[in-house]
């Protein structure tokens, strides 16, 4: 039997409504099987709708389920901002209160609210090392430039599998037009020039069915940069990335490290859309 559920369309990490990253929120997804869930995530046809859920945890305020239109995944960065935003729209947290707990797949993600912006302590890196030089070329070929144009290629993997290629400047990473390969994790990175409001230019790349995908502002990437370009001293904190011009958006995610060396890696969300569904 079908149940009258509230749901909220939130855009996550943009400069306004409807510049940045959207996901879809079902605030009670009690009852569901994971063929219901990933029978409306196909649905909504964006790139991850989730489902808040009791938590099964006491440190935990909330459980998250995230699915894209192909499946489950672990842990997700946008995902987890829209899905914090909708159980704060919800749930009506005691005054004062600024951190909070979600439980996912993952573990536990710690969130805090600051002047009215939401952070998640970026996830640990399963995978930090070098790129070897036989993949920096081939990285290379798949992004279209000369292996000299490449500066640095580090993996930076927090789950999905991300591997990071750094070029001279924003203007070279908004040229590109890659053709990343089946199954590959592709984020790029260039500087600013000094003194403009953003620090550095991200572009997030990956193919799926012989099809390549460009993800219009990435947390879970964003998150994994900020490691790799901290710890080289390449930017220093807190910074501003931007991403999402190449598809028309203006994304910002807002870096910040605290003295025990956590990252947050925050975002401003909005409700664009309100209402019910029926599942």
């Amino acid at each position: 039997m079908l149940v009258e559920r509230r749901f909220l369309q939130v855009d996550v990490f943009g400069s306004g409504p409807y510049y940045g990253n959207p996901v879809a929120v079902v605030l009670d997804g009690s009852g569901l099987d994971d063929a219901e869930m990933s029978r409306f995530a196909r649905w909504t046809n964006l790139s991850e709708t989730t489902f808040l859920l009791p938590p099964a945890r006491p440190e935990a305020d909330y459980r998250v389920r995230i699915f894209t239109p192909a499946g489950e995944l672990p842990f997700a960065g946008h995902p987890t901002l829209g899905s914090a935003h909708a159980w704060l729209a919800r749930s009506s947290p005691a005054s004062g209160r600024n951190v909070f707990v979600q439980e996912c797949p993952a573990g536990l993600i710690r969130l805090r609210l600051a002047d009215r912006r939401l952070s998640f302590a970026a996830p640990p890196l399963v995978r930090y090392e070098p790129v070897d030089e036989p993949t920096v070329a081939h990285l290379a070929d798949l992004l279209g430039v000369d292996r000299v144009e490449i500066r640095a290629a580090q993996w930076v993997d927090n789950g999905p599998g991300w591997v990071a290629v750094l070029l001279a400047s924003a203007e070279e990473v908004l040229r590109l037009r890659p053709r990343p390969e089946e199954g590959l994790s592709l984020g790029v990175v260039g500087p600013h020039p000094e003194g403009s409001e953003a620090a550095i230019e991200v572009r997030a790349f990956f193919s799926s069915g012989g099809v390549t995908f460009e993800d219009p502002v990435t947390g879970s990437l964003n998150a994994s940069l900020a490691q790799w370009l901290l710890d080289t001293g390449r930017v220093g904190a807190p910074y501003t990335a931007s991403q999402g011009a190449a598809l028309g958006r203006r994304g910002r995610v807002f870096i910040e490290r605290d003295d025990d060396g956590t990252i947050w890696v925050g975002g401003d969300t909005f409700t664009c859309v309100e209402g019910t569904v029926d599942l």
